[in-house]
């Protein structure tokens, strides 16, 4: 199951050295967002171990969406180390997000 991020627990579960997180930046009236919900779903359970992936429901958790200037969702957005390395911008394949994700990893 996907990890649910909100303003209070971002600090220390996606910004911690030595982590990766992908973090779906999701709003429940938002058609393109429910379309990669299960591909970040499936990710949260193939990566378990080796990454952090979870959802920000922007709605409901509107600082963390500011400080990554989020203005169009779904975002995905992958965090290195406290910091982001890549974003995918906009619903796409499992492919091209597992791929983005296996690159940061190795």
């Amino acid at each position: 199951m996907a990890f649910e991020f909100t303003d209070n627990n971002f600090q220390e579960t996606a910004m911690k050295e030595g982590s990766v997180a992908v973090i779906d930046f999701w709003a429940e009236w938002c058609g393109p967002c429910r379309m990669i919900t299960p591909i970040i779903e499936e990710m949260a359970s193939e990566y378990e171990g080796k990454a952090t992936v979870g959802k920000v429901n922007v709605d409901e958790n509107p600082e963390v969406s500011m400080k990554f200037g989020i203005r169009s969702i779904p975002t995905v957005l992958f965090l290195k180390d406290g910091e982001v390395v890549d974003k995918q911008v906009g619903a796409t394949s499992a492919a091209v997000l597992k791929g983005k994700l296996d690159a940061i990893l190795s």
